[in-house]
C-alpha cells in the first residue's frame, strides 16, 4: 500500500509552465510503476504520462513534446513538468501507482490545473 499526495497545481496563462509533484509514502517505492492522469469537467479520466519502475516513459499524444514525467526513487517522488500549457490542459491531475507484482492501484487526491488568461 502506498499513499500519494500531489502538489504544484494552480492557475497559469496559456504558454506557461507548471511542475507537479507526487510524494509517495509506503514501502518500496521502486516496485511501483507510476503515472499521471487527468480529468476535465464532464470528461473521463485520461492517461497523461507513465513511467515504469525502470524509467521507461510513455505519453499521451496530446502532451508529447510538452510534458515530461520523471521520478526520483531516493525521494519516493514522481514529477510532471508541463510546458507550453494550453487551455485544454485544464483538469484535475491525479498521481497513480501500480505495484509491479501485486498490480494494485493507488491514487492521490488530485491537484487542480487551470490554464486561462
Amino acid at each position: 500500500q502506498v499513499e500519494l499526495v500531489e502538489s504544484g497545481g494552480g492557475l497559469v496563462q496559456p504558454g506557461g509552465s507548471l511542475r507537479l509533484s507526487c510524494a509517495a509514502s509506503g514501502r518500496r517505492f521502486t516496485l511501483y510503476d507510476m503515472g499521471w492522469y487527468r480529468q476535465a469537467p464532464r470528461q473521463q479520466r485520461e492517461l497523461v504520462a507513465t513511467i515504469t519502475h525502470g524509467g521507461s516513459t510513455n505519453y499521451a499524444d496530446s502532451v508529447k513534446g510538452r510534458f515530461t514525467i520523471s521520478r526520483d526513487n531516493t525521494k519516493s517522488a514522481v514529477y510532471l513538468q508541463m510546458n507550453s500549457l494550453k487551455p485544454e490542459d485544464t483538469a484535475i491531475y491525479y498521481c497513480n501507482a501500480v505495484h509491479i507484482i501485486y498490480k494494485d492501484d493507488s491514487w492521490g487526491q488530485g491537484t487542480q490545473v487551470t490554464v486561462s488568461s
